[in-house]
């Protein structure tokens, strides 16, 4: 089975379109900080209403108490669309049907009715009573099995939307790497990403493990590593000895000063590990440039407070090489940004949690849910 794509609509005069897309984005002080997600997918949204869609918008917020009206604000100057504080109650449903052709409708935070994560039939089909069809383009919530995502494509013919598509296109390649290959996997909480780890390790010549995941690794080998976050599983020890396995052979520790490069078996007992040292970035440079495949996802280092240098680097090395790059997260795609290399890069996914289950598994309950729906029955 194949998953249509919204390309393949023509005239939506008077046709309702429930559109799921990535509406969750970084705030600061009440306002969006960082466009990039929203700014990707207005594509559909523009493509659905020049044709005369009246297209309905729903999404969420990581924080379930976070309200979608600072998006809103933002996507308001951009498209004709509306706001209403409701999911999909009678006040939804009554803006549903006062929409217009070409007009949108921004519905509030799905995840503040607890029939979204459970995938509860009676809010899938308060949902899809509003809509006549399904736009999916928010690949980013592809692994999750809530209703707007698993539940309305068995009771409206469905689609996907051209990010959703872009991003299952970009990220394809990475299931079958030309060899060399090298994957790069660094961020936190081993425990929650070695089946990606496994996967990688079947299919990469090389994996190189940076970030807190290394720390694991760390402590398998018999190092001190002080106050660093470690998740404590045992994967690093059954893994250890695979060939595959790279690690930092030198790193960074936080001190009074800043910062100081050791040796990674030199860890002092009060230090914490907060970056990866740039000659281990270094180390790895001949991996870079010789490499068919790059696959990189999460930082080297704890990013989110200020220790990045590691993860500039690294992303400044990627982007010089010659062969395939494909890179995705959070705190990966931000460095990327900063430096302005987006176009240094294969392909750039806007994807966490979704692009290591897809790598991981080769699809995802929200694809599997387009290819099996209404739309896309013979």
């Amino acid at each position: 089975m194949e998953i249509r794509s919204v390309n393949e609509l023509g005239d939506l005069s008077g046709v309702r379109v429930l559109v799921r897309t990535a509406l969750n984005v970084p705030m600061e002080q009440g306002a969006v900080s960082d466009t990039f997600r929203l700014d990707r997918a207005l594509k559909t949204i523009e493509f659905l209403t020049a044709r005369g869609a009246r297209v309905i918008l729903a999404s969420h917020r990581s924080e379930t108490t976070g309200s979608l009206k600072p998006v809103f604000d933002y996507l308001k100057k951009k498209i004709a669309l509306v706001y209403v504080d409701d999911i999909a109650g009678v006040k939804a449903h009554a803006a549903a049907l006062a929409l217009k052709d070409g007009q949108s409708l921004m519905l509030e935070n799905l995840r503040w009715d607890k029939g979204e994560k459970a995938n509860d039939e009676h809010f899938v089909r308060e949902l899809t009573s509003m809509a006549d069809m399904y736009v999916d383009d928010d690949f980013t919530t592809a692994h999750r099995p809530h209703a707007s995502i698993i539940g309305v494509p068995k009771f409206l013919p469905s689609y996907a939307g051209f990010q959703f598509l872009a991003e299952l296109e970009g990220l394809t390649p990475a299931l079958t790497p030309q060899s060399p290959s090298l994957a790069i996997l660094g961020g936190k909480k081993l425990e929650t990403k070695v089946p990606l780890l496994q996967t990688l390790l079947k299919k990469y010549d090389h994996v190189f493990v940076g970030g807190a995941l290394a720390n694991d690794f760390f402590l398998a080998k018999g190092y001190e590593i002080g106050k660093s976050l470690a998740s404590g599983t045992d994967v690093a020890s059954r893994l250890l000895n695979d060939s595959k396995i790279l690690l930092p052979t030198e790193v960074s520790v936080a001190t009074v000063d800043g910062r100081d490069d050791v040796q990674a078996d030199n860890v002092g007992e009060g230090e914490t590990i907060s970056d990866i040292a740039p000659r281990s970035i270094a180390a790895l440079k001949p991996y870079i440039d010789k490499a068919r495949m790059i696959l990189w996802n999460g930082p080297m280092g704890n990013f989110e407070n200020g220790f990045r240098e590691g993860t500039d680097i690294l992303a400044s090395f990627i982007a010089k090489a010659q062969g395939t790059k494909i890179v995705g997260g959070g705190d990966t795609l931000a460095s990327i940004q900063d430096l302005g290399l987006e176009k240094d890069f294969t392909f750039v996914s806007t994807a966490g949690g979704a692009m290591l289950d897809f790598l991981a598994n080769g699809t995802l309950p929200g694809i599997e849910a387009l290819e099996s729906s209404k739309a896309t029955r013979s």
